[in-house]
């Protein structure tokens, strides 16, 4: 019994030992890093690795050297993977001391060695054998010399600074499924806050009458999770019997760390891997051009509306020394913000490529340039109509000139702010930012919400013409005060508001800036939905409803059968009701950029346009000549749409 308990004990020390990070000289997990003095070209790297005897309690040993022209890794270490090759490295070494990294994970069996910035797969993750080589140590190491390996170190720990011609490690082959049983055991109970940290592999005979299945990640609880839908297609037809492989990899770090070359539409430095990965492989066959797709579903985590995720498979064709992600044969499908469906018509590793950032504008000079007119065009124009309106209203009883009035300051306040924020974000940087884009989001909610109350007042006008209409200080109230509630909670909470960054797409290196909600970040993200986009939504809806009552209302009267004055009357209602905010929603390829160009010169130029109707809606006024109560406010709607129901 006591000799059992001692068993016992002595295996959870070692488990213990090797997945404790505190020490480099005992580590089942090999980083070793240095500088390699090296001549002039030709360069090369000599890879020489092959399985060990697979014994558990077998030593084993790697060997890292280098020299004038060569730098080379070779050992008895692997599972399964079985590599001897000569590289050349010119396209990769450019300096004379090239720092070079090596990262050995025996729990996936995987192998890559990072030199200067380009990174090369020696051997790739896959599922664990029965035993694997952990807890490599530095052994004795070989002599010094004038070309070879200086500054080696082990993880962050310095072995020494001379240049030596090489390092030796040496090891033991252990029991690895156990291993990573007992980690994953370890996590369950929150000793060790990380994920599975082996690969999870299942196998699936393929017989005569196969129909498909389906296979999913195992185990506890996950933040994500992956299953796998396999088509009947999937079955080689000149064989009786086969097996699928699926392959299920956590956080696997040769493929956020390597540089991902997709060449379709996502650029590799603007995006990255999910944390999951996905082997998918039917034994000594190569599977392409499946009639019926294989479906892999992603539950990952929140992904912003607005950045581009991508399914990608891993090109091994085209460099198996690198990974190269490409979308060839994948099909996306978003569900969600949580969720993404993979459809591929070939077999390698899979997974979901995320953009770091969202998508660069393209014209971005062009529709900052459209902005900056129609900002101080608008600015300009309202502050006439708010001229005209204050000269006016003593000799008016009219309530509409009220909120024609309230609409004139919010859009006033809108079109100043936006002209300068991209000036203040530059100059005041992220302290005045935070105060900016507050300012900036209260303008915008504010001019929303005086669009609603014109499409309210209009109601009011049209069918309930024996109701008096609110007094003006309620539409005050709620055009100015209302949105100062959402605002202020925001910047109470703190961290919604700062400075936001549009990339160009021709000059990535200098993006335009301007004070807004950090759009970037969930919260502030989730924020914008239910404040602006959700008011803009109502108010369109709303308007566009509205504009129809009013055409149908009006249509038969004498003055609108001229075109153009019912032309520019519906589109003075439709900058009135804030209809040609809609575009917003109707950002979609491949009119993407004529609807943005369309929405940017429409809304930027917005007071302006209410400018010309007025204008013209006081032209109308004086050629009719038939204003019963004879306002001098040439806006009312009273005046120009209800002569029929106002004589009544």
């Amino acid at each position: 019994m006591k000799t059992r308990v001692a068993d016992h004990l002595t295996t959870v020390f070692f488990i213990i030992g090797l997945l404790s990070a505190g020490s480099s000289e005992h580590d089942p997990f090999l980083e070793f890093c240095g500088k390699w003095r090296h001549g002039n070209k030709p360069l090369s790297l000599n890879i020489d690795v092959s399985p060990g005897s697979g014994l558990a309690g077998w030593l084993a040993g790697l060997n890292v050297s280098a020299n004038e022209s060569s730098l080379s890794v070779r050992g008895r270490i692997t599972a399964n993977c079985n590599k001897m090759k000569v590289i050349p490295l010119d396209k990769y070494v450019i300096h004379p001391d090239t720092d070079f990294c090596l990262h050995w994970e025996p729990l996936l069996d995987q192998m890559m060695l990072k030199v200067g910035e380009r990174n090369i797969i020696i051997c790739p993750p896959s599922s664990p054998a029965q035993n694997c080589c952990t807890d490599l140590s530095n052994g004795a190491n070989m002599p010094e010399a004038k070309y070879g390996i200086a500054k080696g170190r082990v993880r962050n720990d310095d072995i020494t600074d001379k240049t030596l011609e090489g390092y030796n490690f040496k090891g033991q082959f252990t029991d690895c499924k156990k291993l990573c049983d007992l980690a994953n055991q370890t996590s369950v109970k929150g000793i060790h806050d990380t994920e599975h940290p082996c690969a999870q592999r299942y196998e699936k005979e393929m017989k005569k009458d196969f129909k498909g299945g389906k296979v999913s990640t195992s185990g506890p609880k996950q933040k994500t999770s992956v299953s796998v839908d396999i088509p009947s297609a999937l079955k080689p037809a000149m064989t009786a019997t086969s097996k699928v492989s699926v392959t299920f990899f956590k956080n696997i770090s040769v493929f956020p760390a390597f540089s991902l070359s997709v060449h379709e539409t996502v650029r590799s430095e603007d995006a990255k891997p999910l944390l999951d990965v996905v082997e998918i492989s039917v034994e000594n066959e190569i599977i392409t051009n499946l009639p019926e797709p294989v479906k892999i579903s992603f539950d990952h985590e929140y992904i912003p509306w607005n950045l581009r995720r991508k399914c990608v498979s891993w090109d091994t064709h085209r460099d198996p020394l690198e990974v190269n992600w490409s979308e060839f044969g994948c099909k996306t499908k978003r569900k969600g913000s949580w969720h993404t469906e993979c459809q591929c018509d070939h077999l390698t590793y899979f997974t979901v490529l995320v953009q770091l950032e969202p998508k660069p504008v393209r014209h971005l000079l062009a529709l900052t340039a459209i902005t900056y007119v129609g900002c101080a065009a608008s600015f300009i124009s309202c502050i006439g109509v708010i001229v005209f309106f204050c000269r006016n209203r003593r000799r008016t009883k009219e309530q509409s000139v009220a909120i024609h009035l309230g609409l004139a300051l919010a859009l006033a306040l809108l079109s100043l702010l936006f002209f300068f924020t991209g000036v203040l974000a530059n100059v005041g940087g992220e302290d005045v930012c935070t105060w900016v884009g507050a300012l900036l989001h209260y303008a915008l909610l504010s001019s929303l919400t005086w669009m609603g109350i014109e499409v309210l007042n209009t109601f009011w006008l049209v069918y309930m013409v024996f109701r008096p209409s609110p007094r003006p200080y309620v539409w005050y109230l709620i055009g100015f005060v209302l949105p100062v509630v959402p605002v202020g909670v925001l910047a109470g909470v703190g961290d919604f508001y700062g400075m936001a960054e549009i990339e160009q797409t021709d000059k990535k290196d200098d993006p335009y800036r301007m004070c807004w909600m950090k759009l970037n970040e969930q919260n502030a993200l989730l924020a914008h939905c239910f404040t602006t986009i959700a008011l803009l939504a109502v108010l369109v809806s709303s308007g566009v409803v509205m504009l129809f009552l009013v055409f149908r209302e009006i249509r038969t009267r004498d003055e609108w059968k001229q075109n153009r004055v019912a032309f520019l009357s519906i589109w003075g209602l439709s900058c009135l009701f804030g209809v040609t905010w809609g575009l917003t929603f109707l950002n979609v390829e491949p009119l993407s950029d004529f609807i943005l160009f369309l929405s940017c010169f429409l809304n930027s130029f917005q007071g302006f346009f209410l400018m010309l109707r007025f204008c013209m809606m006081n032209w109308v006024r004086k050629q009719a000549r038939r204003s019963v109560l004879g306002s001098t406010s040439s806006g009312s709607v009273k005046n120009h749409m209800l002569q029929t129901t106002e004589n009544s």
